[in-house]
C-alpha cells in the first residue's frame, strides 16, 4: 500500500509540472461538453421557434386552381409564390426547401365532391425542410378536414359518422422522461467519453512516456511489487479521471440555470449528480486499466495516442446500437460495458428508481471487468521487455 500510495503521489507531482497537459485533461471536459450540448439545444430551439414564427414562402404550380386552398393557407402564415422554371433542381440545390403542386383537374373534381389531387414536393433527406414541410402539411390537412365537415354538413349528414372510433392518447411518460427527452440522446455519451479516457493523459505520459524517456527502468528496478506501481499508476490516473467528472457535472449544474427549455430540461439535483457519479466510476476504471495495458506495450507516446481513434468511438457504440435497433429492458445490459453506461444513465436522467438488483449487477460487472483488465495490465508490467526502449 505504502509504494503504491508513493508512486500515485509522484505520477500526480509528475502531471503537476506540465500546466497545459493539466489544464487540458481537467477543463476540456468541463468547460466544452457543457457548451456544446447546451449550444446545440439553444440552436435547436432557436431554429424551430424562428421557422415556425416567420412567414412560409411556397412555390406553387397551378396556384390559379385552387384560390380558396391559397387563401387559406396564408392564414396559416403560408404565402404562395411563383414556382422557379425548374422546380426539382431548385429543391434540389435546397433554394426551396418545400413546394406544393395542385392538379389542373383541381377544380373539376372539387365542383364535382371528389377528391381533388395535391402534391408536395421536397427532399425528405434534407433536415431544413422538415419543419417548412411539417407547417404546409398541417395546414393542408386542417383544409381538408374543414372542408370534408362542410361538405357533410350541407347534405345534413353528422360528420362524426365518419369517425367511428374517437382516438385519444394516455402517454405514461414521466414529466421528468419528457423533459430528459433531448438530453438523453447526447448526455450519456459525453459523459461515457469522458469518464473512459478521463485517465488517458496521465496513464499514456506514467507509461509510454516514461518508457520514451527511459525512466521506467529505474522504477521497475526497484524492490517494490509491480502490481503496486501499476495500482499506483492506474489509481493517479483515475483520481485525475474523478477530478475532471467532478468539474464536468458542476459545468453541468451550474450551465443548465442558465439554459434554454432543452438545458433545464436536465436534472441537476445534487442526488441525480451523485448517481451519475456512481454509474461512471466503473468505466472510469475500466479505461485506465484498459490504456495502462495498451500503452504498457507501447515504446513511444505517438504509438500510444495511436489507440485513441478507436477508443473514443466505442463509446458511440450503444447509442447508435439503441437508435437502429432499440432494446427492451434486460437484466443482461448491465452487464454489458459501455450499454449498460448508457442505460444506467437514461433511467437517472429519466429519474427511474433503479433497483438494488440493478445496481448490484451494474457494480458487479463493471468493476470485474476494471479487475480483469487491471491483472492483464499487472501481467505485462512482469514482462522483461518492458523496461526496454524502442
Amino acid at each position: 500500500m505504502t509504494t503504491m500510495v508513493a508512486v500515485m503521489h509522484k505520477e500526480l507531482r509528475d502531471i503537476s509540472r506540465d500546466r497545459r497537459t493539466l489544464m487540458l485533461a481537467l477543463l476540456l471536459g468541463p468547460l466544452l461538453y457543457p457548451v456544446l450540448m447546451l449550444g446545440i439545444g439553444k440552436m435547436a430551439e432557436s431554429r424551430t421557434k424562428t421557422e415556425l414564427d416567420k412567414v412560409l414562402e411556397v412555390p406553387v404550380i397551378g396556384a390559379e386552381h385552387a384560390p380558396n386552398l391559397v387563401a387559406f393557407l396564408a392564414t396559416r402564415g403560408i404565402k404562395a409564390v411563383a414556382p422557379p422554371k425548374d422546380l426539382d433542381t431548385a429543391i434540389s440545390k435546397q433554394t426551396v426547401d418545400v413546394a406544393l403542386s395542385i392538379d389542373a383537374d383541381y377544380a373539376r373534381h372539387w365542383r364535382e365532391g371528389n377528391a381533388a389531387k395535391i402534391e408536395i414536393v421536397a427532399d425528405s433527406t434534407r433536415k431544413a425542410a422538415d419543419i417548412p414541410t411539417a407547417r404546409l402539411r398541417s395546414a393542408l390537412e386542417a383544409y381538408r378536414d374543414q372542408v370534408g365537415t362542410l361538405r357533410l354538413l350541407a347534405r345534413g349528414i353528422d360528420p362524426g359518422i365518419t369517425r367511428p372510433l374517437s382516438i385519444g392518447n394516455r402517454d405514461l411518460a414521466s414529466a421528468e422522461a419528457k423533459r430528459g427527452a433531448f438530453a438523453a440522446a447526447l448526455l450519456p455519451y459525453l459523459l461515457i467519453l469522458t469518464s473512459f479516457l478521463g485517465g488517458a493523459y496521465l496513464i499514456m505520459d506514467a507509461t509510454a512516456g516514461e518508457r520514451e524517456r527511459q525512466s521506467l527502468e529505474p522504477l521497475l528496478a526497484t524492490p517494490s511489487a509491480r502490481s503496486s506501481i501499476v495500482s499506483g499508476k492506474i489509481a493517479a490516473a483515475c483520481a485525475m479521471g474523478v477530478a475532471s467528472l467532478l468539474l464536468t457535472l458542476l459545468a453541468f449544474k451550474l450551465s443548465a440555470q442558465f439554459a434554454s427549455s432543452a438545458g433545464q430540461a436536465i436534472d441537476v439535483g445534487f442526488m441525480a449528480m451523485g448517481k451519475m457519479l456512481l454509474v461512471l466510476l466503473p468505466m472510469l476504471f475500466i479505461g485506465t486499466s484498459l490504456l495502462t495495458y495498451l500503452s504498457a506495450a507501447a515504446k513511444s507516446m505517438k504509438e500510444a495516442q495511436s489507440h485513441m481513434m478507436w477508443l473514443m468511438l466505442m463509446p458511440m457504440v450503444p447509442s447508435i446500437m439503441l437508435m437502429v435497433n432499440p432494446l427492451k429492458e434486460q437484466p443482461w445490459q448491465y452487464a454489458v460495458p459501455f450499454l449498460a453506461q448508457n442505460q444506467m444513465l437514461l433511467k437517472v436522467i429519466r429519474a427511474e428508481f433503479i433497483p438494488m438488483q440493478v445496481w448490484g449487477i451494474y457494480l458487479a460487472g463493471g468493476f470485474g471487468l476494471a479487475a480483469v483488465l487491471w491483472i492483464a495490465a499487472v501481467r505485462r508490467y512482469h514482462q522483461e521487455r518492458l523496461a526496454i526502449s524502442g
